[in-house]
């Protein structure tokens, strides 16, 4: 044996024995849990079966592993695609058309939904179609595997150490077999994506059956979306968002959560509901931020509370727009009346450079994560202005290189 070969021998010895060190560490972590478990209400024989040969998943996005690079969280396309590409017509279309038929399929549990919780029976099902593609995605991991794996490695260890407990609650209940509870990369699980604290604080047994079943049961699941919906603040009557056609000399700065204010002061300051909506004297009172996905090109939007509600579900403004306007288009055939612009997103590592940057000179407070969300977009705003540049609230080439020549 050469010594090439040798020298490969001895680092996958040594590769596998830190493997093994590694998982009797999972191992021992895993099992100092029971205390917890066992205070939650989970038995011993649960505790056991569940987590007799449990391995972590390295390959998980979102852990930190020590000697490794950090894995980071994958590139969800909430934030690397533009909107045309993320709200794609034909995606939206085909899903509205089949929750027009879903519509008539449970229309007894929908009008249920819609009675006890005053979330329309069209949100709901935009959400269900959104994460799951009304239950034919099928969901790639093993859950217990990822909230064990995240508890043990990940950016968040308190929160899934709370997840894993409550998901071998979930096992000891026998709601959900461990075969069939599959999840996301980040463990949330079911028709609706929940994860198991979600399932405890939401979950609503629709159908009668004494238990809460989201994983086969729609009934459950759309009624336990609507209950996590109004714990967060849904009001009922309220629509989520109106578009609207923004005056030429719109400042895109203001398009940030905490600029609030009655629809009519923004009707009065010349933006246009589309399509010759007109608006009632109690819609007009509704306080309203200001939404510009792609900056001042493509459609702007007067966004209600409710909006904000949806985004409690998935942070993601482009999320919100997919279930807002899948809702709206199973009664509406309607695109929306502006149609997106053909920009294009920078990727990821240049948002974040421009987010670096608008930090260093006090113009951004939020997370560098290379995703270009509200604040960003209003930063990026006041940065352009400053630099006297075009003020479009989008992050390009120009941004970049400007902020190069100040360094």
């Amino acid at each position: 044996m050469g010594r090439r070969a040798i020298a490969a021998t001895l680092l996958l010895l040594v590769i596998t024995s830190q493997a093994r060190a590694a998982d009797a560490a999972f191992t021992q972590f895993i099992a100092s849990l029971w205390p917890e478990a066992q205070a939650a209400g989970v038995s011993r024989e649960t505790f056991e079966r569940e987590t007799r040969g449990l391995e972590p998943d390295y390959k998980l996005p979102d852990l930190i592993l020590p000697g490794r690079p950090k894995t980071g969280a994958p590139a969800q396309a909430e934030f690397v695609q533009v909107p045309a590409d993320y709200v794609r017509e034909a995606s939206i279309a085909r899903l509205a058309s089949e929750g027009q038929r879903l519509l008539q399929k449970y229309r007894s549990a929908l009008d249920e939904i819609e009675r006890r919780f005053g979330v329309p029976a069209t949100v709901v099902l935009a959400i269900w179609g959104r994460e799951t593609d009304f239950g034919r995605y099928a969901l790639p991991y093993d859950a217990l595997r990822v909230v064990a794996t995240q508890a043990y490695v990940g950016r968040r260890k308190d929160q899934y150490r709370t997840e894993f407990i409550l998901a071998l609650k979930i096992l000891g209940e026998g709601a959900v077999t461990r075969k069939e509870m599959r999840s996301s990369w980040a463990g949330a699980t079911g028709y609706t994506q929940f994860l198991p604290s979600e399932y405890y604080k939401h979950g609503v047994d629709l159908d009668g059956d004494g238990r809460v079943d989201i994983w086969h049961s729609v009934p459950d699941a759309l009624a336990s979306a609507a209950q996590q919906l109004v714990n967060k603040g849904w009001q009922a009557g309220l629509r989520w968002a109106y578009e609207v056609r923004a005056p030429a000399n719109v400042d895109c700065t203001m398009g940030v959560p905490e600029v609030t204010k009655p629809i009519g002061e923004w009707l009065r300051t010349g933006f246009v509901p589309v399509r010759g909506q007109k608006l009632g004297a109690s819609e007009q009172t509704q306080p309203a931020s200001l939404l510009q996905p792609e900056g001042i090109y493509g459609p702007a939007f007067l966004t209600t509370k409710n909006y904000f509600v949806i985004k409690e579900y998935n942070f993601s403004d482009l999320y919100v727009l997919f279930v807002g306007h899948l809702s709206d288009r199973m009664t509406n055939p309607l695109p929306f009346a502006t149609p997106w612009s053909a920009s294009t997103q920078l990727r990821s590592a240049d948002v974040e450079a421009i987010q670096r940057h608008l930090t260093r000179i006090g113009l951004y407070k939020d997370k560098l994560d290379g995703k270009a969300g509200m604040q960003t977009r209003a930063a990026l705003g006041a940065y352009q202005k400053s630099a006297g540049l075009k003020v479009d609230c989008w992050p390009s080439d120009a941004v970049l290189r400007s902020m190069s020549a100040q360094r």
